[in-house]
């Protein structure tokens, strides 16, 4: 699966950080690894972005992160959940403390993947875990410990992990920046489709199981830092906007199957993205 053809999104982001300086992915990882932090974000217009990029531009010396020449990647990433959905209705309910299990492979970067188990706690704080995965590998063995382990370690109360199943996955393209006091990731192209293989999506059981969904030429912003507002957070706030709910699991699979829930997401859907 690949993200969505590459359009002004894209362009409006590697034009508004053409100027900035590079970050190499050692550095990145030195400076704000952040596997524990508030994560916010923000679905932008490319007008909004370029708003954005010009700001930090000239006042916090953004640094993009580049590998090889390149700085926008594909990402593509599966989603597991229960058979009921649990860890989507977590989201829809908004609990505050749930989790979320996820592979993710770097496609441009020979389809490195890794297992992901994050966890969120009841004050917000976001908490990323992962090991090394093979790719399209199904989630048995040493996956299933790791993730029972995880979430025993995070003190939830979820489900033995056999109970997971793939249900939906994610492509998109992502272009990340090193400022002094956070990282920031700017998504485009996001695609969203079923994963075939998912609780109740059998090839013959499933009435959604050829539709897909995307943002267009919207950006998803997201600022990693801690327990304090970055400085994009400000200039965002500053510009008028205000942290969306967007969740690339829930927020798909709620357009993708409307029968749903999407309370937490509704107002996005309808207003930003196109969706009724």
């Amino acid at each position: 699966m690949t993200a969505t053809t590459l359009g002004a999104s894209e362009a409006a982001v590697a034009q508004g950080l053409a100027g900035c300086d590079a970050v190499t992915l050692e550095e990145l990882d030195d400076a704000a690894a952040l596997q524990t932090r508030v994560d916010r974000k923000y679905v932008l217009t490319t007008g909004e972005v370029a708003a954005l990029l010009a700001t930090l531009a000239g006042r916090a010396c953004p640094r993009v992160l580049e590998i090889d020449g390149e700085r926008a990647f594909t990402y593509d990433s599966t989603y597991y959940d229960t058979a009921d959905l649990l860890t989507f209705r977590m989201a829809a309910r908004r609990r505050r403390r749930r989790f979320k299990v996820r592979t993710r492979t770097y496609v441009d970067t020979g389809n490195t993947t890794f297992l992901e188990v994050k966890t969120r706690a009841a004050r917000g704080v976001t908490v990323k875990e992962r090991c090394p995965w093979e790719l399209a590998a199904p989630l048995d063995g040493a996956g299933l410990a790791f993730v029972d382990d995880r979430l025993a370690a995070a003190r939830l109360d979820a489900p033995p992990s056999a109970q997971l199943a793939p249900v939906l996955r994610s492509a998109y393209r992502r272009t990340t920046v090193l400022l002094p006091d956070a990282r920031m990731t700017l998504d485009t192209g996001l695609l969203w489709r079923l994963a075939s293989t998912g609780p109740g999506t059998g090839p013959d059981t499933d009435p959604h199981r050829d539709r897909t969904a995307d943002v267009g030429d919207l950006v998803v912003v997201e600022t990693k830092a801690g327990t304090a507002p970055s400085s994009a957070d400000r200039a965002l706030w500053r510009a008028g906007h205000r942290p969306d709910r967007i969740s690339k699991y829930a927020t798909g699979l709620a357009t993708l199957r409307p029968d749903l829930p999407d309370h937490p997401w509704r107002r996005l859907r309808r207003e930003r993205l196109g969706v009724a």
